[in-house]
């Protein structure tokens, strides 16, 4: 059997297979030094976290492929429940992705109600009809970009976590990835407010919303239970214990988010950081 990293190149050798364009263009695509690349595939450095959630956009795969060689593989991070994954379509390419991608940065900017098919048909610089065929309604755009949303946030917390032997130094880690700073994971919280504010008003949407908050909550409460096995952690609960540090992570990402004076990404990173501390930490 292939070493983790030995398997995890070959995967991405197979994704440069598929690729339509040179290693270096997809280096490029990557924002990547193509020595670096070269080097990576070789095993003379190691890619980066941030390097194999690229990868898998490019190639249009899963993290938990590149590194487990499964999407389903039991991992440091809870898989996806089924309503909250993407279906695949047949003859799915780069476009879908291109007009996903679009959709879900012009409703965390902008907001859902402020977001048309004309607005994604110009970013993605195609027709509504190209739109409409792949989202026949308005409301699959935001049901799929918190999908996307969902998505993402898994690639990333596999990438981040999967090295990271300490239950207490990878929990700490995935406060880091809670946290609303600019840039995408600000993008991704503006995606939930909104989610949240629909699924109280429209009941249809909250199997999705369930299901996909349930991977982020089992997420949290398996690296508290193994911080328990390992004995960094006390024996208090783990499912009661996520369940008050999701809560805390939710009401300060949005007074965060939000702009309520006196808040701020360090500031809630420091009450979350005592948090665990105090409540988790065995003394």
């Amino acid at each position: 059997m292939l070493h983790t990293a030995d398997a995890t190149r070959q995967r991405v050798r197979e994704v440069l297979r598929g690729y339509p364009g040179s290693q270096r263009a997809f280096a490029d695509a990557m924002g990547l030094d193509p020595t670096k690349l070269s080097k990576s595939l070789t095993g003379a450095r190691r890619f980066t976290p941030a390097e194999l959630t690229r990868i898998a956009e490019l190639g249009n795969v899963t993290v938990n492929w590149l590194i487990n060689g499964s999407d389903e593989a039991d991992t440091v991070s809870a898989v996806p429940q089924r309503s909250a994954r993407r279906p695949v379509r047949d003859g799915d390419t780069g476009r879908y992705r291109q007009i996903l991608d679009a959709a879900w940065r012009l409703i965390a900017e902008r907001g859902y109600h402020a977001v048309r098919v004309s607005d994604v048909a110009e970013a993605c610089g195609t027709s509504a009809a190209t739109i409409h065929y792949h989202f026949p309604g308005r409301d699959g755009l935001l049901t799929e970009a918190l999908r996307h949303s969902v998505q993402q946030a898994f690639d990333r917390q596999v990438a981040e976590l999967h090295s990271i032997e300490d239950a207490h130094q990878r929990l700490l880690r995935l406060v880091e990835l809670q946290l609303p700073t600019p840039g995408a994971l600000q993008r991704e919280w503006s995606i939930w407010l909104q989610v949240w504010n629909e699924t109280a008003l429209r009941p249809e949407l909250r199997v999705l919303h369930t299901d996909s908050y349930a991977r982020y909550h089992e997420t949290v409460a398996r690296t508290i239970a193994e911080g328990q096995a390992q004995g960094v952690f006390t024996d208090a609960d783990p499912e009661e214990l996520a369940v008050s540090l999701t809560a805390l992570i939710d009401g300060l990402g949005i007074q965060v988010l939000t702009g309520r004076p006196g808040r701020s990404v360090e500031r809630m990173r420091r009450i979350l950081y005592d948090f665990v501390q105090r409540e988790m930490v065995r003394s």
